[in-house]
C-alpha cells in the first residue's frame, strides 16, 4: 500500500488561488513547524504576552512525540525542567501518575492541542513555506513568509522550529549538514567512524552474491578514512507503534511494489544467527540483558533481535532501530537535507516502503527462522493510533537535518568537558547517539556498518547562543531544532526533551527581544536565565542520592 494521505501530508498540493490573496496576517511571534519544540516555543512566547501564529505545513501537532516516539530519551531526568517537565507532568494527569515519561502518541498529541489552546496561540495546519522564495527580509530582518495556499505572516520575531530548518535556509542563515571532520572543531568523535561494536553485524555476513554482485541495502561505497567529513546522513526510521492485543490491532501493511529480494542481506543474518542460536543452550548465557548484542546471540529469538520494542501503555510499544539490520533504512536518506519538496516526499515514501516491508518480511517470509516468525505473528498496527493515515505513523523520524552554524557552535568539548556555559537556557544530558550513516563492504567483503555512536555525557548546560544566527545573517530569528552544532553534539541534543527546554527559551527570549526593540543577540543571558529559573527551568545537575 501507499502511505495515506502521501499527497496531502507532503507534497501538499495547495494550488494558490488564482484570486486575489489576502493581506498578510500579523503576531508578534511567528513560529514556524509543530514539533514539540514548536509548540513550546508558541506556548512560552504566548505565556509571555505575545501574539502568537503556529504554522504547521502538515496536519499535526508535536512532531516524534505525537509520531510515535513514546518512549522517551530522558537521560537524566533531573534536568528536565520547566515546560518540558510541565509537558510530562500534564502526560502524568491523563495516566493518573504525577509524570508520565511514557506515552502513546495520541494521548501526546491531545496534550499538544489543549495546550496551545490554553494558551492562546493560534495554530494553522497545511502551511508550507513557498519553497525557495517564502521568505522576505529588510536587511538582517525577516520580514514576512509565505505558505503555499497563498498566506502570509508578519512578525517582530520568527522561530524556525521544523527538523528541516527550511525557514533558517530561506533566511539566508549559514547552516550545514553531515559530519565535520576531526579537525574543524578538534572533535575526537568526528566524522568518519572506525570499526564500531554497537548496531553491527554480530555474524559475518557475505557482502556479495555467488555472482560478485552487491546485495541489496549495501551502498559498496568505500568507508573513507577515519575522522574525514562527509554530506551523508545518520539513518531515519519511523517508530510504529505495535500491539499484540487483538481487539485493537490491525494487520502489519504489505506495502506496494513489495520485493522480498531486497532483504536478503536480512535473510543471510537471519540464517547465520539461528546456527548459532539452534547450538546455544537457552541458558548458556547466564541472565539475558534486553537488546544487549553480547548476550542476545545466544539467547532464543525474540523480537529484540531484529528491533527495540519498548513497551509504552495499554499493551503498545514504541518499536526502534536495534542491531545490525532493523527499522534503519541506512543510506536512504543523504539527499533529504537540502533537497527540494518533491525530493523529500520520495525519501518520506521509500521509508514508508522499507520500514513497513521490513516488518512484511519478518512476518511472512519463509526464510525467517521459525521461532522469530512465531515471535513476530502475533503483532499488528494499533486501531486507535495514527487514524488519518491507516494507522501508520505521521511523521518519519528525521533525527538531523540541516543544522545552523551560528554564532556559536556547540560542539563535544561542550558536552563533555567544558559543561557550563555564560548564557545558559537549560541542560542536556543523553548520550551522544548517532544512528549508523552507511552499510558497505569491509575490507574482508562482509558487510559492516559505519557510524554509530554511542558515547556517555556528563550532564552539561545548553547555551542560549545554540540558536541564534550570525548577526550578519538574521536579528529577529531563532531557531530552536535546526540549532548550531556540530554532529557530534547535536546527536545529545537532539532529543525532544531538550527540543522543548530550547523552545521554552526561544518563546520568553522573542518577547524580551520585542519588548527591548533589541536583536535576538542583544537578549541579556542573565535577564533570560532569571525568567527561566521562575519557570522551573534546570540549570544544575544534582546527583541522586
Amino acid at each position: 500500500m501507499r502511505y495515506p494521505l502521501l499527497a496531502a501530508a507532503l507534497a501538499l498540493l495547495l494550488a494558490p488561488s488564482a484570486t486575489a490573496q489576502p493581506a498578510p496576517q500579523s503576531f508578534d511571534v511567528v513560529v514556524y513547524g509543530g514539533t514539540a519544540g514548536g509548540v513550546v516555543t508558541a506556548i512560552a512566547a504566548a505565556r509571555e504576552g505575545a501574539s502568537v501564529a503556529l504554522l504547521e505545513p502538515r496536519d499535526h501537532l508535536g512532531g516524534m512525540v505525537s509520531g510515535g516516539l513514546g518512549w522517551t530519551d530522558f537521560g537524566k531526568k533531573e534536568v528536565i525542567g520547566g515546560y518540558a517537565l510541565e509537558f510530562y507532568e500534564r502526560a502524568g494527569r491523563k495516566y493518573g501518575v504525577p509524570v508520565q515519561w511514557y506515552l502513546e502518541p495520541h494521548v501526546a498529541e491531545a496534550i499538544f492541542k489543549e495546550w496551545v489552546a490554553e494558551a492562546g496561540v493560534r495554530v494553522f495546519y497545511r502551511h508550507r513555506l513557498v519553497e525557495k522564495t517564502g521568505v522576505s527580509k529588510d536587511g538582517t530582518r525577516v520580514t514576512e513568509i509565505r505558505t503555499e495556499n497563498g498566506a502570509a505572516f508578519r512578525g517582530k520575531v520568527f522561530a524556525d522550529a521544523s527538523y528541516e530548518g527550511d525557514l533558517m535556509a530561506q533566511a539566508g542563515v549559514t547552516y550545514t549538514f553531515g559530519r565535520e571532520g576531526t579537525a574543524q572543531y578538534g572533535e575526537s568523535l568526528a566524522g568518519i567512524r572506525d570499526r564500531t561494536p554497537l548496531h553491527q553485524f554480530q555474524v559475518s555476513v557475505p557482502a556479495r552474491d555467488a555472482a560478485g554482485r552487491l546485495l541489496p541495502e549495501i551502498s559498496g561505497e568505500p568507508k573513507g578514512p577515519s575522522g574525514a567529513a562527509d554530506t551523508k546522513l545518520q539513518a531515519y526510521n519511523f517508530r510504529v507503534c505495535m500491539t499484540e492485543r487483538e481487539d485493537n490491532r490491525v494487520p502489519l501493511p504489505k506495502p506496494a511494489g513489495y520485493d522480498p529480494g531486497r532483504f536478503a542481506l536480512l535473510a543471510k543474518m537471519l540464517a547465520a544467527m539461528d546456527v548459532i542460536k539452534r547450538k546455544a543452550a537457552a541458558d548458556a548465557a547466564g541472565p539475558e540483558r534486553r537488546g544487549d548484542p553480547r548476550t542476545r546471540l545466544t539467547q532464543p529469538w525474540s523480537l529484540w533481535d531484529v528491533m527495540k520494542p519498548d513497551p509504552i501503555p495499554n499493551g503498545k510499544t514504541d518499536t526502534n532501530n536495534n542491531g545490525a539490520f532493523s527499522t534503519d533504512y541506512i543510506g536512504g536518506n543523504y539527499d533529504y537535507a537540502d533537497g527540494d519538496y518533491a525530493t523529500r516526499a520520495r525519501i518520506w515514501q521509500a521509508h514508508v516502503d522499507y520500514v513497513q516491508g521490513f516488518l512484511y518480511f519478518l512476518q511472512h517470509d519463509p526464510q525467517v527462522p521459525a521461532a522469530l516468525h512465531a515471535a513476530m505473528a502475533p503483532w499488528g498496527l494499533c486501531k486507535d493510533e495514527f487514524t488519518d493515515t491507516a494507522h501508520w505513523p505521521h511523521q518519519l523520524y528525521v533525527r538531523e537535518s540541516r543544522r545552523m552554524v551560528g554564532e556559536y557552535v556547540v560542539s563535544q568539548k561542550d558536552i563533555q568537558t567544558d559543561l557550563t556555559k555564560p548564557d545558559p537556557i537549560g541542560m542536556g544530558s543523553y548520550n551522544s547517539d548517532s544512528h549508523n550513516i552507511q552499510r558497505i563492504v569491509n575490507a574482508e567483503g562482509f558487510a559492516e556498518n559505519e557510524g554509530d555512536m554511542q558515547v556517555s555525557v556528563t550532564p552539561y548546560q545548553i547555551p542560549y547562543r545554540v540558536m541564534l544566527p550570525r548577526r550578519a545573517d538574521t536579528t529577529n530569528l531563532l531557531v530552536p531544532v535546526a540549532f548550531s552544532a556540530s554532529h557530534v553534539a547535536y546527536s545529545t541534543l537532539r532529543m525532544e526533551p531538550q527540543y522543548m527546554i530550547i523552545g521554552q527559551a526561544a518563546g520568553v527570549a522573542a518577547t524580551m527581544a520585542i519588548e527591548g526593540n533589541i536583536p535576538v543577540q542583544a537578549v541579556s543571558p542573565a535577564a533570560l536565565k532569571a525568567k527561566l529559573l521562575r519557570q522551573r527551568a534546570v540549570f544544575e545537575w544534582v546527583r541522586p542520592q
